[in-house]
């Protein structure tokens, strides 16, 4: 038994293994994605996205009121944010005009600022 301590106390541990200096996106030697991939090789993609088109400029509305509660309610989310416009597909001009008629509702309580819960 004296044998067995004395053995254990006296071994030395190995030096850690270096780690890269930055294991993050971009580092080490790219390689290509696989085929299955999104915007890999042959038979990538799966389905064919449309490209969205802004609501406003197809209907030809220039206007977007504050006080058109159930048109605004179909660009807020359920807990009460704003869609962004690369969901709702909408333009940036016209998103700037539904942000804005949006926090205007809100303000005089046509629309609610959170979700209940």
């Amino acid at each position: 038994m004296a044998d067995e301590t004395s053995t254990q106390s006296t071994e030395q541990h190995a030096a850690p293994t270096p780690r890269p200096a930055h294991s993050g996106p971009g580092a080490g030697p790219r390689t290509p994605r696989p085929a299955g991939a999104p915007g890999g090789g042959p038979g990538g993609r799966k389905f064919f996205r449309r490209k969205k088109v802004c609501k406003f400029c197809t209907e030809k509305i220039d206007a977007i009121s504050y006080r058109d509660v159930r048109l605004l309610q179909g660009f807020v989310a359920e807990r009460g944010k704003i869609v962004p416009r690369r969901l709702t597909g909408v333009c940036t001009r016209h998103q700037r005009k539904l942000s804005l008629a949006i926090k205007q509702s809100r303000n005089i309580a046509l629309l609610a600022f959170a979700a209940r819960f």
